[in-house]
């Protein structure tokens, strides 16, 4: 169903230019947010130093594939206003809405992981527009188009793990907000499976429109292999009305580790979709079923790689039995 890229991966860590002196030899360049702009592909990449620090830079690509990375860090105007100590902003997942860009990004606190919302007009300018501190969550991914006067953004409370474990999450759900500084939660939309490949989950790219649904690929993780998690993609149908109807849901993964990129890294057996990028679309702004989808995702918390398909194999993996 998915078919990898011949030049996996197509980002790694020698790709990355040394801006500073901080950013030379990289440790890894991982879980990019992706879209279409002005005929140019873009992924915003996370970028891990050697002292474990994380920046954001841009990449950019005349066909989806072969990507340059700016000689640049990505700068946000407003960040400075947060009163919250943030460690790391990362793992950005970028929304088309009207004619402008939203970017999600997970923040590290003292106080645990939140989310922040920035916005661009042309991927040259950056603004913060609101931080959400009310509460421990991850993995936040906005829909593309405002539903009765309404933000709407799929996202995934943390839980406490086990001692000395990060705080993960095992179900992904759905918040709404008029302004982007203020998000009320309406409750889950679908969970984990336990003791199978999707014991934790959480949202991959932003939804997609469909006739069908909303078309959401997320990842899970399969946690009974005693000391290794296994990070794998699955997709679901929800609502176009009430996204909180899980309309179908696949039951294998639809992606799996199984390259040496994706096996072996700083954190092995990891597939990470964060970024998606869908070819065509109808008048009405419906992704069209024979469409060309291209899926870029982390590979073992290392390199980026790209996987294409179409919008009718996913919604047919969705609703296999």
């Amino acid at each position: 169903m998915l078919k990898r890229s011949d030049l996996n991966p197509i980002l790694t860590r020698a790709d990355v230019p040394a801006v500073n002196p901080l950013l030379r030899d990289v440790s890894g360049v991982f879980n990019p947010g992706a879209v279409k702009f002005d005929d140019r592909y873009l992924l915003l990449l996370r970028v891990q130093t050697r002292g474990r620090e994380t920046v954001l830079m841009l990449a950019e690509s005349p066909d989806g594939e072969r990507f340059v990375v700016r000689d640049e860090l990505m700068k946000i105007n407003g960040l400075e206003s947060v009163n919250e100590r943030i460690f790391h902003l990362y793992d950005p997942r970028i929304t088309p809405i009207g004619d402008e860009y939203f970017i999600v990004l997970a923040a590290d606190t003292d106080s645990g992981c939140r989310l922040a919302t920035v916005r661009t007009a042309d991927f040259e300018r950056f603004e913060l527009v609101g931080f959400d501190g009310s509460g421990d969550t991850r993995n936040g991914v906005l829909f593309p188009q405002i539903i009765d006067g309404r933000y709407l953004r799929l996202e995934r409370p943390n839980r406490p793990g086990k001692a000395g474990d990060p705080a993960s999450g095992g179900a992904i759900s759905l918040s709404e907000s008029h302004d982007l500084l203020r998000w009320r939660n309406l409750g889950t939309v679908f969970s984990g499976r336990p003791r199978y490949w999707d014991e934790l989950i959480g949202a991959g790219p932003p939804p997609v429109k469909t006739r069908s649904g909303w078309l959401l690929v997320y990842h899970g993780v399969a946690t009974h292999f005693q000391s290794q998690n296994i990070y794998q993609a699955g997709a679901a149908l929800l609502d176009l009305e009430d996204p909180r109807e899980v309309l179908a849901r696949t039951r294998n993964n639809i992606l799996e580790p199984r390259e040496l990129c994706e096996l072996t890294g700083q954190v092995p057996n990891v597939v990470f979709p964060s970024g998606m990028i869908v070819e065509q679309y109808d008048d009405e702004g419906f992704a069209l079923p024979e469409g060309l989808v291209r899926l870029y995702y982390g590979a073992a918390d290392t390199s980026v790689c790209l996987a294409t398909t179409t919008i009718h194999q996913l919604i047919t993996a969705c609703e296999v039995a």
